[in-house]
This record gives structure tokens, sequence and C-alpha cells, in this order.
């Protein structure tokens, strides 16, 4: 193993840190397009701050976590810290971890619970290179009062159109935060997306 495996920490303050970034993570979901501040990166760990702090805050050793990029170092780390194992398969994964656009892989292909078990499904963790910046769109539903516009860059160009149908398949479908930095904006499945430039 190397050392970003076995030697890099985890989070500093575990319960108060594990306890804050939850909360932040919950409340970034319950308030949706509302950015929220983490926490700063961590030294050694090739995430950003909030995505580091937010897995080892989220998952455990009954979470399996897919990882878009396949190198060994980050996988070990969350374990070595959280006890998490790796999903080999997206579907199978409580949380994916997308750090690379280019590798996002389709919503469908993620767990979207069941009518049933709507809880079941996964949770996308996805980096971008900022918070705004990029195409205006509004976003309505619960937790947000009227509309909240977000304008989020570098995502696919067929990415809203998915979004779309993962929002019609409610209660089913997977929830989303968006991390930048040290921060962190959600949009879970019963967030309603408009695009302003009319498509």
């Amino acid at each position: 193993m190397n050392a970003t495996s076995t030697l890099a920490p985890g989070l500093l303050d575990g319960v108060h840190d594990s306890q804050q970034a939850f909360r932040a993570a919950l409340d970034a979901l319950a308030r949706p397009g509302q950015v929220r501040h983490i926490g700063p990166a961590l030294p050694g760990v090739a995430l950003g701050g909030a995505l580091a702090r937010l897995l080892l805050s989220l998952s455990d050793d009954e979470t399996p976590v897919w990882w878009s990029d396949d190198a060994a170092s980050l996988p070990q780390w969350l374990r070595f810290h959280t006890g998490a194992p790796v999903a080999q398969q997206p579907d199978a994964a409580s949380f994916a971890v997308v750090t690379d656009l280019a590798h996002l892989s389709a919503l469908t292909d993620f767990a979207a619970g069941s009518a049933a078990s709507p809880e079941l499904s996964c949770t996308l963790l996805i980096e971008l290179p900022a918070l705004a910046g990029g195409p205006n769109l509004e976003w309505r539903g619960p937790g947000i009062a009227q509309v909240q516009r977000v304008g989020l860059p570098g995502l696919p160009d067929d990415f809203w159109a998915q979004w779309q149908a993962n929002h019609a398949a409610f209660p089913q479908g997977v929830d989303i935060l968006f991390t930048c930095g040290d921060a962190a904006l959600g949009l879970p499945r019963t967030t309603r997306v408009r695009r302003l430039e009319g498509v």
C-alpha cells in the first residue's frame, strides 16, 4: 500500500468534524441549490476538502462506494478510515464518487431503490470545477421557497435530460451532492429543473 492508503489522515476531530459535515450534507439536500461550507482539504488526500470530508462522514462498512477513477489509493484510504468496501459496478453502490466528468456514467446505471424501499438508492458525489458560472437553470421543489437559480459548469450535454427522467421516477431515483473545493450543493430527486435557454 502507498502512503495515501495508509498514512493520509482522516478528520482531525473525528466526531465533531463528521457531525458538522453530515449536518451540512443534510442541509444541502434539504435546501437544494444553496451552497454549504463543508471544510478545507485534508493533507495528502487527492480530493477536494468537501468531497473527502463527506466520504469520511457518510460512508461506513455497510455502504459500498463506486469510484469513477479506478486508482487504488483513494478507495484504500477510505476503507482504512471508514471500512467502506469498493462497489465493482455502479448499481451496487450506496455512494458513487465522480472526480472526472468524462467518466460520469448514466444516472440510470446507479441504484434507484424501489417503490417500497426508495432509501436503497445511490447518492452521487460529483466534483465540479465550480459551483457557479454554468448555464442558468431554475430549480423548484421541496426546500425551495419559489425558485432557485443555479448554474453548474462542466456537466455533459444530456445530463439535465437524464435528471428529468430521474425526477419523474420519484420516489425512486438518485440524489446528488455536487462539490468543489471546500463547498457542496445538493440536488435531491424531488427537485425539478428547467433550462432558461428555452431548451
